[in-house]
C-alpha cells in the first residue's frame, strides 16, 4: 500500500468478501479461516442475526453524544456484566485497559500496578506500559511510571502483591504472549492475595472473553472474582467496541468528567454487540466446549507426536501449537495459506488458532488435518536435513 503507514507486516492477499467461516481474496481464492480477524468474528462473516440488528439500527440513528441516556447501552451492559458490575463502553481492547488503569488508580488513590511478562494489554501509552513485551515498548520510552512485572505462573509473583499496589492485571490465557495457560491454583492464589491486600484484580478478557474458551469469560473456569474486567474483540463481531466492567462500589471514582469517549457506546456497534450476546447462550457455549474437545483430541493424535511440535496449549477454541526451533512459524503459516487455510502466530514460535466459534466440527477437523499434513511434511524435511 502506498498511502498508509507500514505498521503491519502484511500477508500477500487482500480479503474482499466472506461467508460463514470462509474468506475470499481479490483473486477469488477461498480460505478456511482459523483467525476470526484475530479473535473478533466469532460468529463468522454472514450472521443474519447480527446483520439484521445493525440494519435495524442504521434505519434509526447512527450516533448520539454520551451526554444523552442510551437505553441500548444499558440493555447491552445488563447482558454483558456479571452481577454487581457496571460497564463503560469504548472502542477497543486497549481503550478498555486504559480505562481500567485509570479507574484502579483513581479508586484506590495508589499508583503502582503489577503486570506480567509476556502479557499483552494494548499499544496506547497506558496499556503499552502494562504490556510485558520489550519489543512493543521499544522506541516509546519513557513509559507510564510505577508499573512492575513478574513472571506468569510463578509462585514468587505472589510476594510482589502487597497493599502498596493499586491493581494487578493479567490474562487468564496469555494470547499474544504465546497462548500460555494460567495455572488454575496459581490464579486463585493471586486473586486471594489481591483481595487480602486490598488490591484490585483486573482481568483482561479482550481475547479470551465472549465465549472463546467455552465460557462467557475465561476467569469463570477458575471461579475467580475480578474487580475489573476488560473485553472487546468478539463483542462486536467486527464492529469496533470495547468495554470495561467494574464492581458497582467503584462507581464513585468514575463520576461525570472523570473519563469519556466520543464514539464509545456507539449505537451501530452496540446493535452488533446486542446480537452477539443474544446468541451467546448456555447451549451455544456448551457446543463450543464439545467442538473444542473434538479439536484437541485430533491435535493430540495427529499433531502433538510430530517432532517439530514441542507442546500444545489453550482452552476452548483458543489454541497454541508450540513449534520447535527447527521450523519457523511464519513458514508454516505461508504453506497453510497456499493450501487455503488462514492461521496466526504468537510469541515464542507459536502457531495460534482462533477459528470462528460457529465453525462446524467437520471444518474444524478438516483444518486440523491440513495443519497436521503441513507439519508432517516440514518434520520430514527437517529430519532429512539433520541426517
Amino acid at each position: 500500500m502506498e498511502h498508509v503507514f507500514p505498521t503491519y507486516a502484511q500477508y500477500p492477499m487482500e480479503i474482499v468478501s466472506g461467508h460463514d467461516w470462509h474468506l475470499v481474496d481479490i483473486h477469488h481464492k477461498s480460505y478456511l479461516d482459523f483467525t476470526s480477524g484475530i479473535g473478533v468474528c466469532s460468529f463468522g462473516y454472514s450472521n443474519d442475526w447480527i446483520e439484521q440488528s445493525v440494519i435495524n439500527q442504521l434505519g434509526k440513528v447512527w450516533h448520539t453524544s454520551n451526554l444523552y441516556p442510551s437505553s441500548l447501552q444499558d440493555e447491552v451492559a445488563a447482558s454483558l456484566c456479571p452481577a454487581g458490575m457496571l460497564a463503560f463502553f469504548c472502542n477497543s481492547g486497549t481503550e478498555a485497559n486504559e480505562a481500567a488503569f485509570k479507574l484502579a488508580r483513581k479508586a484506590t488513590g495508589k499508583g503502582k500496578v503489577l503486570a506480567f511478562n509476556n502479557g499483552f494489554h494494548g499499544r496506547t501509552y497506558g496499556s503499552m506500559s502494562l504490556t510485558g513485551n520489550p519489543d512493543i515498548q521499544t522506541g516509546f520510552k519513557p513509559l507510564v511510571p510505577e508499573v512492575s512485572f513478574a513472571d506468569y505462573n510463578d509462585p514468587q509473583a505472589l510476594d510482589a502483591i502487597n497493599e502498596d499496589l493499586a491493581a494487578v492485571i493479567l490474562e487468564v490465557i496469555q494470547g499474544e504472549g504465546g497462548v500460555v495457560n494460567g495455572n488454575g491454583e496459581w490464579l486463585q492464589k493471586v486473586a486471594a492475595k489481591c483481595h487480602d491486600q486490598g488490591v484490585l484484580l483486573i482481568i483482561d478478557e479482550v481475547q479470551t472473553g465472549i465465549g472463546r474458551t467455552g465460557m462467557k469469560f475465561a476467569f469463570q473456569h477458575y471461579d475467580l472474582d475480578p474487580d475489573i474486567i476488560t473485553c472487546a474483540k468478539a463483542l462486536g463481531n467486527g464492529l469496533p467496541i470495547g468495554a470495561m466492567l467494574g464492581k458497582k462500589e467503584l462507581a464513585k471514582a468514575f463520576g461525570p468528567g472523570s473519563h469519556g469517549t466520543t464514539f464509545g457506546g456507539n449505537k451501530i456497534a452496540l446493535a452488533s454487540a446486542k446480537a452477539v450476546l443474544e446468541q451467546l447462550t448456555p447451549t451455544f457455549l456448551a457446543e463450543v466446549q464439545e467442538k473444542s474437545q473434538a479439536v484437541f483430541a485430533a491435535i493430540h493424535k495427529q499433531i502433538s507426536p510430530l517432532t517439530v511440535v514441542d507442546s500444545v496449549s489453550g482452552l476452548g477454541l483458543m489454541i497454541g501449537i508450540h513449534l520447535s526451533a527447527a521450523v519457523k512459524v511464519e513458514d508454516v503459516i505461508g504453506q497453510l495459506q497456499e493450501n487455503g487455510l488462514l492461521t496466526l502466530s504468537a510469541k515464542h514460535n507459536t502457531l495460534r488458532l482462533l477459528p470462528p466459534l460457529v465453525m462446524s466440527e467437520a471444518d474444524l477437523l478438516a483444518g486440523i488435518d491440513q495443519i497436521a499434513a503441513v507439519l508432517a511434511k516440514v518434520a520430514a524435511v527437517t529430519e532429512s536435513q539433520s541426517v
